[in-house]
């Protein structure tokens, strides 16, 4: 489970590959950081930091998502 949800996270903040192959085709192939390097391409880098910090409170989340569903139960727990 842990490397599947890791796997999707770095999935979604992938740039180069995406830029490169996909295309950046509109409503297509547009993920989040094409999205963003799009924004500041345009000088428009109010909607480039919301995006940005969207995908760090997106990252948080995951990790501490992980983090306690991989802690171990307190019956599990070594004395």
């Amino acid at each position: 489970m842990t490397a599947s949800v890791l796997g999707f996270a770095h999935t979604v903040g992938e740039f180069g590959v995406v830029l490169m192959i996909g295309g950046n085709i509109p409503d297509k192939t547009r993920v989040l950081s094409v999205a963003i390097y799009d924004h500041v391409e345009a000088t428009e880098f109010a909607q480039a930091h919301r995006l940005a910090a969207g995908m760090v409170v997106f990252a948080l989340v995951v990790l501490v998502t992980l983090y306690v569903s991989n802690r171990p139960r307190r019956e599990e727990r070594p004395a």
